[in-house]
């Protein structure tokens, strides 16, 4: 029930006085806000007394401009920045490739480092999948089974012939316990090669003194203890062109397809991959607004694709396709939120509203259900939504200074394991073949 101004004041107008009112001239005015409550903390009060002192405005004009500085100093040393406060990505200090002479083709040769979080590692990740990398070295197209117990990293440690042809380590994201960029090793996953601490450990060990940013996805050839590359784009390439016995048919740019490859990777590159990003790093609005309009164009471009086709160029999935999962499947958990790309989701909500890009989202759990015989890792595990979800809001500072993890969307409320309803997942369904030319 709403009251009135006087019912509201009636009890401080009234002093008790063997039950009668005080006098006119004697009401005290008591300002009340509810029942008492624990000290709140209000920090120094500076707003309380800042117009004594110092106007309010000054105040508070030289705090924000103090911030501003300090959080564009940090967002340049996290993400190096062009002259307007665009976003620029480093260069890359290692582009070996499997196939050189000092990188031939040989099971159980190679390992790498990923991390989860990483979208970059994400489609080196799903490209070792479908070329079955991550199948026992000893694998065979007559055998079907993965590791013994059911164990994806089961004797990934051995040499030859012992382990997963293609070797892997699984980083975290920790820039605290990081000497230099963000990414460690942890008890649970220790590093097979060098036994270091972090990332920086391995660059060093492999190039002593090494200057620069250690980044993920790392290749490393374990047999000469030598780093191959750490360019996600050419590693997805040496994923690509690895063959032997344990390996897939799958070929991820089918011969004619070239040419449509690369210039629809350029495009998802720029405008999606480094388009959320961009967003996020920027540090002028005139950057950021440059970019998502380019973001939504580039995603309006896929989902018009996926309405017509099963995968970005056909009814196979190619590189593109392999190049586009990683951020599609993060832009509502992490990009929205966190880059300032929530002008749009992908998915629906669990009462079956507010997708926008329904053909997208169908693509995404399309690409979850591919099955790889006897692999180790399938799609659906090269991504732990949720804790790739608190990595991004614990880990980029400068972006969420509080820390505060959003609530979601989760994994669950993506339900990216749900029923595409666009086909069904064998390789030879969904995937271009070497043996057949298709």
């Amino acid at each position: 029930m709403l009251l009135t101004q006087r019912q509201l004041l009636q009890p401080q107008l009234r002093e008790r006085r063997g039950g009668s009112c005080a006098p006119r001239g004697r009401v005290r005015l008591v300002a009340r806000c509810g029942p008492p409550s624990a000290p709140v903390n209000k920090g120094f009060s500076l707003l309380e007394w800042s117009n004594k002192v110092l106007p309010q405005g000054q105040l508070v004009g030289g705090v924000k401009e103090g911030w501003r500085l300090a959080w564009a100093a940090m967002m340049r040393e996290m993400a190096p920045q062009s002259r307007d406060g665009a976003y620029q990505r480093p260069q890359y200090a290692f582009g070996g490739k499997i196939g050189d002479p000092a990188f031939p083709a040989e099971a159980g040769r190679y390992h790498l480092y990923l991390g989860n979080a990483c979208p970059w590692c994400h489609r080196v990740a799903i490209a070792a999948v479908l070329r079955g990398h991550f199948r026992p070295a000893s694998f065979t197209s007559g055998s079907s089974s993965a590791p013994a117990n059911g164990d994806p990293k089961a004797g990934a440690k051995a040499g030859p012939g012992g382990g997963l042809a293609v070797s892997y380590t699984r980083l975290e994201d920790d820039p605290t316990r990081a000497r230099r960029g963000g990414w460690v090793l942890s008890a649970a996953d220790p590093d097979p090669l060098f036994g270091a601490a972090d990332l920086w450990q391995v660059y060093d060990t492999l190039q002593p003194g090494f200057r620069g940013r250690c980044t993920a996805p790392f290749l490393v050839d374990r047999a000469v203890r030598a780093a191959v590359c750490n360019e996600s784009a050419d590693i997805v390439r040496s994923m690509d062109g690895l063959h032997g016995p344990w390996a897939t048919d799958v070929v991820l740019r089918p011969p004619g397809l070239e040419a449509q490859i690369d210039d629809l990777n350029a495009r998802i590159y720029s405008a999606i991959n480094n388009g959320v990003y961009r967003s996020g790093f920027a540090t002028t609005q005139a950057a950021y607004d440059a970019v998502q309009a380019e973001l939504w164009s580039a995603l309006d471009e896929m989902e018009a694709r996926l309405q017509k086709s099963r995968f970005l160029l056909g009814d196979k999935i190619t590189e593109s396709d392999v190049w586009l999962l990683p951020t599609v499947s993060r832009l509502d958990a992490m990009y929205g939120p966190l880059f300032k790309c929530g002008r749009r989701r992908v998915f629906a909500g669990r009462d079956g509203a507010g997708g926008d890009y329904p053909a997208l989202a169908g693509w995404v759990r399309d690409m979850w259900g591919v099955e790889v015989p006897g692999s180790a890792v399938q799609i659906r595990d090269t991504l732990d939504l949720d804790a790739a979800r608190r990595s991004y809001h614990t880990s980029l500072f400068p972006l969420n200074p509080g820390g505060i993890v959003a609530a979601g969307p989760t994994a669950a409320d993506l339900r990216l394991d749900a029923a595409s309803g666009r086909g069904g997942g064998g390789l030879e369904e969904v995937c271009h073949s070497r043996g057949s030319g298709r």
